[in-house]
């Protein structure tokens, strides 16, 4: 029998709307016709925080005979949602006989601790993705605005992920089995190659993604069906979500996979997914993961970079001037020093802020042993619906940083070397790997965009 700890009932929040559709696919049964014939209102679309029903015109009467009633015939959606609500009560009332099933056993891995939410709901709801989930890619643009995007430096999530999602095993060449549909177009070569250095002009950028959709909409049903709730995203640059805001449908309804995950520009956690900036210097993590232990970090805390936002000057003002050999905060480091060296030699890693919430810091201190510390405003941390960032990371208030150190240094022994094993843990899930493998970035990405699609229903517009 299942026990849940108060970490695991934090971990619910992402499963508790499906839990009415579950309990009634167990009353009734699990056929999908039984489920989708229950109701008529398919998509949730959230509009200035509340959810609205978008409806759609009631399917055409089906004749009946004098003697009986003929069976409906459901559409291909139909069956397709149909499986999405079996997947829904497999991971929340099912026994999975099946778990290891896809597993080899060069990679056994199956999540446990208290770094996850609720580590049997995730599992569960993994191997269900794995096994259902499809994700249509479309085929217009062309690169390098489409179907391209940078492998290298700190966007290189944008191209990884366009790259691996076009030779995905989770890609479908049939659209009608498709449960979200990716549009595949990086926002950092927009930036390349259709903004005019210099120009602070952000029309051709935003026309040039309007263009976009408006040709999917037109050539395909599948945008106007779901007013694009069922479509998504990825942005890494920082301008992504400004360059959303120009479709309506897009940033109100559509799955925006962003880094940019700051809740004061409308990032919406409750359908947004929020992804890690990664910054790979040769486009691979080659020499970016590990560390030695704990025992020989010397610093209690390092920070280094420039004064960019609110945040770092605050930082800077009161610690880049510190004689404590323990507090390692620069601007600039001295000639000679190595960055990297000196994630390897501290205890502790600041990530702040700068003129956007995201930073590849975060990451960079899982790769390499150092326990991250967040100081950062309305910043959705990534994979929040399923890890516990509190168990393997330190969270400061900006006004808390006068007493940084003293934070740090109140965190007992125990529990640091209880974090810093625990990141190294976690760091599967932010490595970047060619091809990708079970459970890292790439798939934590595709899972998050799964639960969303989970908690809504699509419906089909009626021919006439």
């Amino acid at each position: 029998m299942m026990t849940w700890s108060s970490n695991s009932l934090r971990g619910l929040w992402f499963i508790l709307p499906l839990l009415l559709v579950a309990v009634f696919i167990v009353i009734t049964g699990p056929q999908g016709s039984i489920w989708l014939s229950t109701s008529n209102h398919y998509i949730e679309t959230l509009n200035n925080g509340s959810s609205t029903t978008v409806n759609r015109k009631d399917e055409a009467p089906i004749n009946v005979s004098k003697s009986s009633a003929a069976p409906k015939r459901y559409s291909k959606l139909e069956k397709l949602e149909a499986g999405l609500a079996k997947s829904r009560a497999a991971i929340l009332l099912r026994e999975n006989k099946s778990w290891n099933n896809n597993q080899t056993e060069e990679d056994e891995y199956i999540p446990q601790g208290p770094m996850y939410l609720n580590a049997t709901a995730f599992h569960r709801s993994y191997l269900e993705m794995e096994k259902k989930f499809k994700i249509y890619v479309y085929n217009e643009g062309e690169p390098p605005v489409f179907h391209f995007g940078p492998c290298k430096h700190t966007y290189a999530i944008e191209g990884y992920f366009i790259q691996a999602m076009e030779v995905s095993k989770f890609r479908t060449e049939d659209p009608n089995k498709a449960h979200v549909y990716f549009l595949p177009l990086s926002v950092t070569m927009l930036t390349q190659f259709v903004y005019v250095v210099d120009s602070h002009e952000w029309g051709l950028m935003k026309n040039t993604a309007m263009d976009y959709v408006n040709i999917i909409s037109q050539k395909y049903p599948y945008w106007n069906r779901s007013l694009g709730a069922d479509h998504f995203m990825l942005a890494c640059h920082d301008w992504g979500p400004e360059i959303s805001f120009a479709i309506p449908h897009l940033y109100k309804n559509s799955i925006r996979a962003l880094c940019n995950a700051n809740t004061s520009e409308k990032f919406n956690p409750t359908k947004d997914v929020s992804i890690p900036e990664i910054h790979l210097p040769l486009g691979t993590t080659k020499g970016l993961l590990g560390g030695p232990p704990p025992s020989d970090r010397p610093v209690l805390v390092f920070f280094a970079g420039g004064l960019h936002g609110p945040i770092r000057p605050i930082l800077l003002q009161h610690w880049e001037n510190s004689t404590d050999e323990d507090v390692q905060i620069h601007k600039y480091l001295p000639k000679g020093v190595s960055y990297y060296d000196m994630i390897r030699k501290s205890k502790y890693c600041i990530c702040p802020s700068g003129y956007e919430v995201a930073s590849p810091r975060m990451v960079e201190g899982l790769y390499m042993g150092c326990v991250p510390v967040l100081i950062k405003d309305n910043y959705v941390t990534p994979f929040s619906d399923v890890l516990d960032w509190d168990t393997f990371a330190v969270t400061i208030p900006v006004k808390d940083i006068p007493n940084l150190k003293k934070i740090l240094m109140d965190i007992p022994q125990e529990k640091y070397l209880e974090m810093q094993k625990r990141g190294i843990q976690m760091r599967r899930h932010f490595e970047v790997n060619s091809p990708p493998k079970r459970y890292d970035v790439f798939h934590m990405i595709l899972h998050s965009i799964w639960l969303r699609r989970l908690n809504f229903r699509v419906r089909d517009v009626d021919e006439t």
